[in-house]
């Protein structure tokens, strides 16, 4: 997996900074957080996953670059949010300032609001087909949404301080973790145009989720 991650990372990079757009000087700021958090490193693992889907589901990579950068984008507003006082409150993510102890709670809302259009504009601009894009926005919309990613997060805020069953944990863990990267591991099949396999890629993604 490794190796895979190395190989699709200098791809990724290149492509995020090409979809973020320049910004007029006067709210530079904001792309700067932007920037900041979406190159603070990390493994790329659900980028790489959207195209290492795509190509053992016989697609071609380059042509999934946009969704694979678009999951990235979704990953990167959420860690952004997770990180202010009123979430998690981590002072540091990966060695560094969170985005808001570098920019400011303010200008890191602005970042991750900015990030969830940047995703879905990244899939509009896709050189797949409309019907693929049509799809791949309904999936990361559906597993970033308050009955995925959102609805994990929820659980976990309603959960602190307390003694949790099992399944409410599981329960957090499928949605908050397990559901970007099932959204990853679907778009890599849709950008193959492998529709019949994404239930197999569905449930590998919820047992990476889990691990």
């Amino acid at each position: 997996m490794s190796n895979i991650l190395t190989d699709y990372s200098e791809l990724i990079e290149q492509s995020l900074e090409r979809l973020v757009p320049p910004a007029d000087p006067q709210y530079s700021n904001v792309r700067d957080a932007i920037m900041y958090s979406l190159k603070a490193g990390g493994k790329r693992l659900r980028p790489a996953l959207v195209l290492e889907f795509c190509k053992v589901c016989g697609g071609l990579v380059p042509l999934a670059v946009n969704y694979a950068c678009a999951v990235e984008m979704i990953h990167t507003y959420s860690l952004i949010h997770d990180d202010l006082p009123c979430m998690d409150n981590d002072d540091f993510r990966r060695g560094k300032p969170s985005c808001h102890k570098a920019y400011g709670e303010e200008f890191a809302l602005l970042a991750g609001d900015a990030l969830q259009p940047l995703a879905f504009s990244a899939i509009a601009l896709s050189p797949l087909s409309p019907s693929q894009n049509v799809k791949a926005v309904a999936v990361l919309s559906q597993y970033c949404g308050i009955n995925g990613m959102i609805g994990g997060q929820a659980i976990d805020l309603l959960s602190e301080n307390k003694a949790i069953s099992a399944d409410t944990l599981n329960q957090m863990d499928k949605l908050k973790t397990g559901a970007l990267i099932k959204a990853a591991c679907v778009l890599g099949c849709i950008s193959a145009e492998k529709y019949d396999v994404i239930p197999a890629a569905e449930q590998y993604a919820e047992a990476i989720g889990y691990a």
